[in-house]
């Protein structure tokens, strides 16, 4: 492994982080400005700032040629969202789920999802499968805006239909942290290839693990912070949103822009696909037992995290140990999480009788 992949691999990061950094502050400074709900801010504005990284990345990936890196990035981040961000915030603290993700935005991102899988498979994200995926990412984000403005949010500045203060400034940021985010992800793409060659590793592993957990290291810090500081409608909002925007933007500017469309991998589409749908069927009866997200909810995120690495390493490495560790999967962890789901939903609907009674 040479010094200069490593090197393109750290900076490049180093970029993204900045520049995702740079972008996040500038609109949520412009948005806030205007007086629209903190869960809004999370669910677009923060949401697709932070998803910034993995829309360069897989542009650059698949322009340079790299199909498998270019889908493994979006399916892994979507992966690492929910089970590592919401797993290591709910240990910081409890999520509060508010009443809305509940209702609509977990729903649609199932519905996103499973559409996200059937789009995928015959082998390919064509152009006419992105038109629909970007169709309905600027119809939902439509939706969100006029949801957010309904709700309001009375501690937000300048709601009164006043230019927000130093716009020039924000606009700055925002135009400076997308120029440095190209920049980034093109070296961190091109370190990441040379890292994969030299670790005989394929592109598919290396982009569901290193380059999806890298390019969401922007969510990570912004879930866990607004988790101390008590802003847990951004916290939840930002991965929900983050999400929503890798299937509909990144996979389908992907899919739009590629010549030939964005390649399936039989290996994505066998495992790390229905994977990326299962975990966003899960959030619907952790999110609704008592409206939190609990530690040891969270910890159980985590732990199947691990879990899906632990799976992805004996995938390319040992075959035998992968089939036992599936056995494993199949027949203790997963039973075992629907039975303490089932036990949490049964305790929450006795407490609303008691409640009721």
């Amino acid at each position: 492994m040479s010094a200069m992949a490593v090197l393109l691999l750290v900076a490049g990061l180093a970029l993204l982080l900045v520049g995702g950094e740079a972008l996040v502050r500038g609109a949520s400074t412009l948005a806030a400005s205007w007086g629209v709900s903190r869960l809004m801010i999370g669910l677009t504005i923060v949401a697709f700032g932070t998803s910034a990284p993995e829309l360069a990345v897989s542009l650059g990936s698949e322009l340079t040629g790299r199909e498998d890196m270019a889908l493994g990035n979006v399916l892994g981040s979507n992966i690492f969202n929910v089970l590592f961000i919401l797993g290591i915030s709910a240990l910081v603290s409890p999520l509060l789920v508010g009443r809305q993700l509940i209702r609509l935005e977990v729903p649609i991102l199932i519905g996103v999802s499973l559409l996200s899988l059937l789009l995928c498979l015959d082998g390919r994200v064509g152009r006419l499968d992105g038109l629909v995926l970007v169709a309905g990412l600027l119809a939902y984000t439509a939706f969100a805006i006029v949801q957010g403005r309904k709700e309001g949010n009375s501690n937000t500045a300048a709601s009164d239909g006043r230019p927000p203060p130093r716009m020039l400034v924000q606009i700055a940021l925002v135009l400076g942290g997308l120029a440095v985010l190209v920049l980034g992800a093109k070296w961190f793409v091109e370190g990441a290839e040379a890292v994969a060659r030299a670790l005989g590793v394929s592109e598919l592993i290396i982009a569901l693990t290193v380059v999806a957990g890298g390019t969401s290291l922007p969510e990570v810090a912004t879930s866990v912070v607004a988790s101390l500081r008590g802003e847990r409608d951004i916290a939840v909002g930002n991965v929900i949103g983050s999400n929503l925007f890798n299937l509909l933007g990144v996979l389908g500017v992907t899919g739009l822009v590629a010549s030939d469309g964005v390649g399936v991998a039989p290996d994505a589409l066998a495992f790390d696909l229905p994977v990326m749908v299962a975990v966003a069927l899960v959030c619907l009866p952790v999110f609704f037992t008592g409206n939190v997200i609990s530690r040891w909810e969270g910890g159980l995120f985590l732990a199947y995290y691990a879990g899906y690495v632990v799976y992805l390493v004996l995938r390319a490495t040992n075959p035998h140990a992968q089939g036992l560790f599936e056995d494993l999967l199949l027949w203790v962890m997963l039973p075992g999480t629907v039975l303490l789901i089932a036990v949490s939903l049964w305790q929450h609907f006795r407490q609303l009788r008691t409640l009721k009674g």
